[in-house]
């Protein structure tokens, strides 16, 4: 074995990076830690003795003299039959690991197929094009997805060997049309899932029956593919790859790549001062919130929401910089306010934005020849870093600005494309993308990540930090954290993100909401036999009989039919029907896309939407064609939807009472229905203008886990009869944002409710539940761990140095009534009179010191 060592320069370049980047005192004073990875060297094997010989002739002139010992470990497990995970580190060169066996058995066996599943088109044309880069002619190697043309399908589906495309393409194109594909599926050998930690919760075990989907059909065919996954470091990575694809996996997971050093910085933004209104008449005794409270007996309409209300999607690609998405204002001012703009209390102090913080240390970095990518957690905080950074640039050279881009979905094709080929190059210096640029996309030569928000998972941080100092170099990750309880605590506790093991992917292939529809689905493409019930779980008897009760399948001698003529119409993302079209009015030209589940938030009529550096307003919002028509405008305002949200217990699964307090786990229905939008200045966030909406109300049944407390409680925690709505929607909105600790979820994932009187529990009651159809599992884990979690919550409170509430404890980036009950003192009294029932030993400690 040949050891490999990284450069020696690679850690003087992200020392140099880090010193320029923090020169200023001001900056520094913001860094709250510094985390050295260091570098590690590499472990090179021979090639294998099957590999074929112009494959490995071309990986040689490729600048691969020998593989990893990783890369050769999983190759051998696949050439020899088993199905394999590699779960390493990120720019680990996974992808070899499974193209060596892959494409040396397409060029030894002319009517062998492999096919390929990534999450995003961007990385299934990144391997399309590192495929063709090998110029291997026996290799027919063809992408299909929804941007392939029509006219190439066909073609697709005969003559090619390698077919890249996503699970929704299918779920959707190659399933349900599997005749067409006969002689694909006949030669399937491989099925390559790549980044495959990316497929949890709902929309993970959407994939994982899809899987078992494809297996059924390939098997009718005669043939049973070796399934080769990737994934970044995660743990128990088998355990997931075996409920993903329903097989017996083996797990290769010792990195032996070399790494760069990397300097991973914790930066928290500075707190500044917001604007000042005209002050009101002099109360009689100071409130922590403002007037208008709720009366004892009613709910906040203030409940948090999640990022998708009706069918939420998995993917953590949604947030409040969202031109509209309630409730924070997208900030486009000289200051560069975005995700946390000014919208606490007046006068209080909050913390300058992530987003500002990432656009000016984007603009330093490009300024300096750092190529650098920005992560943000939304489609209009990518416009707003990448067009704020432009600005500064601007001023120090016109040349810079033209290198710098935001990339997103809802781009047209050829425009991500052309976005992509620019960043290889190297053109582009700067990017602020959405995490469709974390999965994978092999960009090699970049400097510093900067990672606006913590993304919802450790998995997720580290794929994202992971993608600057690809080549080996020594690089730089910041994570900047936004205002908001779980960054707070995470970057005042650094021993939560590099002391702790990477999050197990967490997915529930068994779950009803999603069983029951691909069984459909898997009736109407073949009768379902019993034979095939094995496959696809313990509950699928019982999920198949309650079809056949409902009439949505048919018994026959030979097995289970679909009854109707139409296909079973199931959306593997939880998106809600098709995706609406954004359309300029004047020309007709389509600028993008929005998701539906979103629309109501993001394009209602007098909506903001932002393109490419661009402003245009929704002038009409066209629910049944599913479009919104712009004009192009350049208001000083932007919007922010008001929703508003009842919730019904449907039936309670597990229950624990101590004393005072309930904690219990069960199914609910939650109903949502965004019903104004405010207008507010961009600079000073000032509401300026309330408009009412008339959208319909969503309805979404899931799990959730919630508390009561009883009157007497409440008492004992000094909590007076008007404060408690305040009180419990600032507990609520705390624990929302720390749950991800605890559970493998994101914010976006989860949404939350709090009365100070439910009619069904008839107590005082705070409930989380999990943003999408029949749940994922994050309630659960809340009701599991109920004790630190609250605990937790607790601290993070008292550990603010805020007086009244701030994003950063108690204030929600996605309240749906603008913050307004809270009471932070109040929460606090009410989390510890809950933590000393139920947790009497560890009640009095507290976890943020």
């Amino acid at each position: 074995m040949a050891a490999t060592v990284v450069p020696e320069d690679a850690p003087d370049r992200g020392a140099l990076i880090l010193d320029r980047l923090f020169a200023d005192a001001s900056r520094r004073r913001c860094v709250t830690h510094v985390e050295h990875v260091p570098a590690r060297v590499g472990t090179r094997v021979p090639w294998p003795v099957w590999a074929d010989p112009v494959l490995v002739s071309r990986l040689r002139a490729a600048g691969i003299d020998e593989p990893w010992s990783h890369q050769a470990l999983a190759a051998e497990h696949a050439h020899g039959g088993g199905s394999v995970v590699l779960a390493t580190g990120t720019a680990s060169g996974k992808s070899l690991g499974y193209l060596m066996p892959v494409l040396s058995d397409l060029l030894a066996q002319a009517s062998a197929r492999a096919l390929y599943l990534a999450p995003t088109k961007a990385l299934a044309n990144d391997q399309l094009r590192a495929v063709r880069a090998l110029n291997l002619t026996g290799v027919r190697a063809a992408t299909y997805d929804g941007d392939t043309p029509a006219s190439e399908r066909d073609w697709v589906r005969a003559h090619a060997t390698f077919v890249l495309t996503n699970p929704d393409m299918l779920h959707r194109g190659v399933l349900p049309s599997h005749r067409r594909w006969a002689a694909f599926l006949r030669g399937l050998r491989y099925v390559v899932v790549d980044e495959c930690h990316g497929y949890r919760g709902v929309f993970g075990s959407h994939v994982a029956q899809i899987l078992r989907r494809l297996r059924r059909v390939a098997a009718r065919y005669g043939s049973t593919p070796v399934f080769v996954l990737a994934s970044a470091t995660v743990s128990d990575p088998g355990r997931s790859a075996g409920r993903l694809t329903g097989l017996d996996v083996e797990v290769v997971e010792d990195d032996a790549s070399p790494r760069g050093a990397t300097r991973f910085v914790l930066y928290e933004p500075p707190l500044i001062t917001p604007w000042q209104p005209p002050a009101p008449p002099e109360p009689s005794r100071p409130r922590p919130y403002p007037a208008g409270r709720h009366p004892a007996g009613t709910q906040p309409a203030g409940s948090e929401q999640p990022a998708v209300q009706s069918t939420p999607s998995m993917q953590p690609r949604r947030s409040a910089v969202s031109a509209v998405v309630a409730p924070a204002p997208a900030g486009m001012g000289p200051a560069g306010q975005g995700e946390s703009s000014i919208h606490g209390h007046a006068g209080a102090s909050v913390r300058r934005s992530a987003t500002a913080e990432a656009s000016d240390l984007l603009a330093d970095l490009v300024a300096d020849g750092v190529r650098t990518l920005v992560f943000v957690r939304s489609r209009r905080a990518a416009e707003v870093v990448a067009q704020s950074a432009r600005r500064a640039l601007s001023d120090v050279s016109r040349d810079l600005v033209d290198r710098v881009a935001a990339y997103r979905a809802g781009y047209l094709p050829e425009e991500r494309r052309a976005l992509e080929a620019d960043l290889r190059s190297g053109r582009l210096l700067g990017v602020a993308a959405t995490n469709a640029l974390e999965l994978g996309v092999d960009v090699t030569g970049l400097d510093a990540a900067i990672i606006t928000g913590y993304p919802g998972t450790l998995a997720s941080l580290w794929q994202q930090a992971g993608r600057a100092g690809r080549n080996g170099q020594g690089a730089v990750a910041v994570l900047v954290a936004r205002d908001d309880p779980l960054d707070t605590y995470l970057v005042h506790h650094q021993e939560a993100l590099f002391g702790r093991p990477v999050e197990a992917t967490v997915l529930d292939p068994d779950n009803p909401y999603v069983l029951g529809p691909h069984l459909e689905c898997a009736a109407a493409e073949l009768p379902l036999t019993e034979a095939d019930l094995d496959l696809f779980g313990p509950v699928a008897r019982t999920t198949v009989d309650d079809l056949v009760r409902r009439g949505r399948l048919r018994r026959r001698p030979a097995g289970w039919y679909w009854t109707h003529r139409h296909r079973p119409d199931v959306d593997i993302r939880g998106v809600g029907g098709a995706p609406v079209r954004i359309v300029e009015a004047s020309t007709g030209r389509l600028l993008g896309t929005v998701d539906a589940a979103t629309s109501h938030s993001t394009v209602h009529c007098g909506a903001v939407y932002l393109h490419q550096g661009s402003f245009y307003v929704v002038i009409e919002f066209d629910l049944d064609v599913a479009v919104a028509f712009v004009e192009a405008d350049t208001p000083d305002w932007t919007t922010w939807a008001r929703e508003r949200t009842d919730i019904r217990v449907l039936d309670v699964a597990r229950s624990r009472t101590v004393g005072e307090v309930a904690l219990h786990l069960g199914t609910v229905e939650v109903s949502s229905q965004v019903v104004a939008y405010q207008r507010r200045q961009i600079v000073t966030g000032r509401v300026v203008g309330e408009e009412p909406l008339d959208l319909p109300a969503r309805h979404l049944r899931t799990r959730a886990v919630w508390y009561t407390v009883t009157d007497g409680l409440l008492a004992e925690a000094e909590i007076d009869e008007d404060d408690v709505p305040g009180a419990v929607h600032a507990a609520e909105h705390a624990a929302i944002g720390i749950l991800p600790l605890f559970a493998t979820c994101d914010r976006w994932d989860i949404g939350g409710v709090s009365t100070a009187l439910h009619p069904d529990t008839g107590r005082t009651t705070v409930f989380v539940y999990d943003g999408h159809p029949g749940g994922a599992g994050f309630a659960e884990r809340g009701f599991l761990r109920g004790e630190p979690w609250l605990r937790a919550t607790r601290d993070v409170i008292a550990a603010c140095e805020c007086a009244a509430g701030c994003p950063s404890c108690v204030q929600s980036p996605k309240c749906g009534n603008g913050n307004e009950p809270l009471d932070k003192p109040a929460a606090r009294r009410l989390l510890e009179a809950v933590l000393r029932r139920l947790d009497p030993v560890g009640a009095g400690r507290d976890t943020s010191s």
